[in-house]
């Protein structure tokens, strides 16, 4: 079984105006809400892909029935455990150009935090565990370490999406998947990553450090996947981005799906890929068929 763990998810309200006028009365005309958290993302796209997993985290109030009720019609499984707080609402606002305002998260005291690291201590042999996104400020940093010890100590793989302090945390920690941008990568290693080649080069050394595989997306440049002993680039299929919100996190549900199915982590790599490129083309996350479709314009080479 797949998990995903989202600490701080959220309602995406989504609001598309034609020309905003700061301070004045401003009309929509197109609204969407959609379930938001990487993690949750994680197993939206996990769900669409056929593929069965369970979502973890804190959820509370009306917003986060919202959120459940949300998954359960995408068949995603959960486990969250309530906050008795209401879960915060983050609004995207789309016009010329793109505003956000996202809304406070819950205080998560330290027995639900707990509670949390209880479930992960459930997980059996070969499971997965994703973590994604980052840690709130309420939250020690270490919270990821603990998942990855449990893990580990449960022969379970784990995986994060996540950035800052919350990744530098875990460097030297034993993990089955690491998956930064090349922003990300960079910002970890105190400089600027502009080519595959530096990319797979500082790739590497996190593999040395315990990660058994990076992956690092290198928006329209494609991305690099590291293993032990390997290193390949694929490139990106072509199409117009009409969404940069989980695009990342749907290149680690086509990897682990990709993986599941086939069991070739080459062939996962470029399903990650397509994955991640059909939500940068969709107004919402990748759909299974769309997945296939790009699939078909990856190319994955290995390089030295």
């Amino acid at each position: 079984m797949i998990y995903t763990v989202t600490l701080n998810p959220s309602i995406d309200y989504i609001l598309h105006v034609d020309t905003f006028y700061e301070g004045d009365l401003n009309r929509a005309n197109e609204a969407a809400y959609y379930p938001g958290g990487k993690g949750i993302n994680v197993s939206r796209v996990l769900s669409r892909l056929d593929i069965p997993n369970t979502a973890l985290g804190f959820l509370g109030g009306f917003t986060g029935q919202f959120i459940l009720d949300a998954l359960e019609k995408e068949t995603v499984q959960h486990q969250f455990i309530d906050t008795q707080q209401t879960t915060r609402i983050n609004v995207k606002l789309k016009s010329s150009s793109e505003s956000e305002i996202n809304g406070p998260g819950p205080d998560i005291s330290k027995e639900k935090q707990a509670n949390l690291l209880q479930q992960v201590g459930q997980l059996n042999k070969d499971d997965y565990l994703v973590v994604a996104g980052s840690i709130p400020k309420a939250i020690p940093v270490t919270l990821y370490q603990e998942m990855a010890a449990r893990c580990e100590q449960n022969e379970a793989h784990f995986v994060a999406d996540t950035s800052g302090k919350a990744l530098e945390a875990l460097i030297g920690t034993k993990t089955f998947l690491l998956k930064p941008n090349h922003h990300e990568l960079g910002q970890l290693f105190e400089t600027e990553i502009s080519s595959k080649e530096e990319a797979a080069y500082f790739a590497r050394k996190l593999v040395k450090k315990g990660a058994k595989n990076v992956i690092v997306s290198m928006g329209g440049e494609g991305a690099i996947l590291v293993t032990e002993d390997k290193a390949y680039v694929a490139n990106v299929p072509k199409g117009t981005v009409k969404n940069s919100v989980g695009a990342g996190d749907s290149v680690v549900s086509g990897f682990l799906a990709g993986l599941v199915k086939t069991n070739d982590i080459k062939e996962a790599f470029a399903y990650g890929v397509a994955a991640g490129s059909a939500t940068a083309f969709s107004d919402d996350l990748a759909t299974e068929a769309f997945v296939e479709e790009l699939r078909q314009q990856v190319n994955v080479e290995t390089v030295n």
